[in-house]
């Protein structure tokens, strides 16, 4: 029998934080910093779910993967590269697929719950 795994970022069954930052060549403006609480990887290391945020700042993206986002907190808009934005806030779940390119600009400190599906190998 398999138990549910409860998704938190403090506590003892959170994940250890990732901190991250952007490549230079791939930051806009703003500082943007990220941490990440990996809950699960599955599917030969191609699925991965769990928690996220960032700070203020605007980066480039070039989205190779799947990826399920829902808004725990905060405000982002999203710019494809034809210039179609999406601004998205707590509460607002959606889908990025593979092949999105544009640009992330975290507009007030996100958090979401995410589920990214790699391409195959």
């Amino acid at each position: 029998m398999a138990d549910i795994l409860v998704m938190k970022t403090k506590g003892k069954h959170a994940p250890k934080p990732d901190k991250g930052k952007p490549d230079k060549a791939k930051l806009v403006k703003g500082s943007y910093r990220t941490t990440t609480w990996n809950h699960f990887t599955g599917e030969d290391d191609r699925l991965y779910c769990g928690i996220w945020e960032s700070t203020p700042g605007k980066v480039t993206v070039d989205y190779k993967e799947w990826e399920f986002c829902h808004f725990i907190a905060g405000k982002a808009v999203l710019t494809n590269e034809e210039g179609t934005s999406w601004t998205l806030k707590k509460g607002d779940a959606f889908i990025i697929p593979a092949g999105f390119k544009g640009t992330w600009e975290t507009v007030k400190k996100v958090r979401k719950h995410y589920v990214i599906l790699m391409p195959p190998a």
